[in-house]
């Protein structure tokens, strides 16, 4: 069987960038035992670099290779979404309990990713798990959902030209059908609840 190139790739850019950014972050801890006093500057940059690495992890659970069988702890996923939370313009509230297949979420990382340009200014995203049922629900102000762009994934639609910043929509289809889930979702005022 041929290797998925797309996510190796992605796998290999994440790891590569996860060691600089590390190395930043030390740095930076550094800098700030040595001054004895946390300036507003060292906050911005140790808040910087966290981001970067909170969202260096979660591009690879979007876009890294997984192997069969392999799982992402509860721990483990409530500290990559609360640090992206710290460093931007959504908060997520992880309320499912237990390490979880990362396969399966790989996939709700992706519509994270898909929920996120449906909130341009910003909002707040609870993920929830009741047996095996996951509903994400996404409250923000001037909530934009493009219609055509998330039936690609509720129908299943292959004819839909995808450019960069979609590129989680057209992932979303064939891990879905391989995971034997179906999404669905609904708009109700500034209200998303997508269901898988």
């Amino acid at each position: 069987m041929q290797p998925d190139l797309a996510t190796l790739v992605g796998s290999r850019i994440c790891h590569d960038l996860i060691s600089p950014i590390g190395a930043i972050s030390n740095g930076v801890e550094l800098l700030g035992l040595m001054d004895g006093a946390a300036s507003a500057e060292m906050d911005l940059i140790r808040q910087s670099v966290e981001s970067a690495a909170a969202r260096i992890k979660f591009f690879r659970i979007c876009y890294g290779a997984t192997k069969s069988q392999q799982s992402i702890s509860q721990a483990e996923i409530e500290t990559i979404l609360r640090a992206v939370s710290g460093g931007g313009r959504l908060d997520y509230h992880w309320q499912a309990q237990g390490d979880q297949p990362r396969d399966l979420m790989r996939c709700i990382f992706l519509i994270l990713q898909a929920i996120e340009t449906a909130l341009p200014l910003g909002g707040s995203i609870r993920i929830t798990e009741t047996d095996g049922d996951w509903q994400l629900m996404a409250t923000g102000e001037r909530l934009s959902v493009d219609e055509n762009l998330w039936r690609t994934i509720s129908d299943r639609s292959p004819l839909f030209g995808h450019n960069a910043a979609q590129v989680q929509f057209a992932l979303l289809n064939p891990l879905l059908v391989r995971a034997e889930r179906q999404l669905s979702w609904e708009q109700h005022g500034e209200v998303l609840t997508v269901r898988l």
